[in-house]
């Protein structure tokens, strides 16, 4: 009897590893549906709620490092490195938290989806932060305030530095620093 429950586990997990493989097929033609939908993550999950918690934390590890081996996407480096860590926990933390909340029935289900999105990204996030040691997390890339994204930074720069009565950044558009230096000097050139 358990020889015939882990072959039907290691089944169940190859066929969520093959629908892994090939369900981002669907939505690579549309990238936005495709970073909405996430379809890689999906065959993790369901492999860690069906299966439990080691295979699904040994599919969520594989599987896009196998996909980018065999499709060159996601890059190999840094990408799929940092999604193999983040679909192992998803993997594990679902499997694991579903063991042990089963009683509870269709709640178990929500509260371990819930839980191992939050711990999953968390770890995508530790491991980002260590595979991008220049660009950081993604969260630190995004500009914090309004209107000094990095494309207006030196407008909003120009703008700041060459007006002492204006504290908010201009709408005009600065090409660069001494082009505003010369609208500051009101078009007389300044000896470099």
């Amino acid at each position: 009897m358990r020889l015939k429950s882990a072959l039907r586990k290691m089944t169940l997990s190859a066929m969520f590893l093959a629908l892994g493989l090939v369900l981002p097929f669907l939505t690579g033609q549309i990238p936005q549906i495709g970073s909405m939908l996430l379809p890689m993550h999906v065959p993790v999950f369901l492999c860690g709620l069906i299966c439990g918690f080691p295979y699904g934390a040994l599919i969520g590890f594989v599987m896009p490092l196998l996909r980018s081996a065999l499709f060159s996407v996601p890059v190999f480096f840094p990408t799929a490195t940092a999604m193999a860590f983040e679909l192992m926990a998803y993997g594990f933390f679902s499997g694991l938290f579903y063991g042990l909340w089963r009683k509870q029935g269709l709640l178990a289900v929500y509260l371990s989806l819930i839980s191992s999105m939050l711990l999953g990204r968390g770890i995508w996030g530790l491991s980002s932060l260590s595979s991008f040691p220049r660009q950081g997390m993604f969260l630190l890339s995004r500009p914090s305030l309004p209107g000094l994204s990095s494309r207006r930074f030196p407008e909003s720069f120009c703008s700041l530095s060459s007006s002492r009565r204006s504290f908010l950044p201009s709408t005009r558009r600065v090409s660069s620093v001494s082009e505003g230096r010369r609208r500051h000097e009101g078009g007389r050139r300044v000896a470099g």
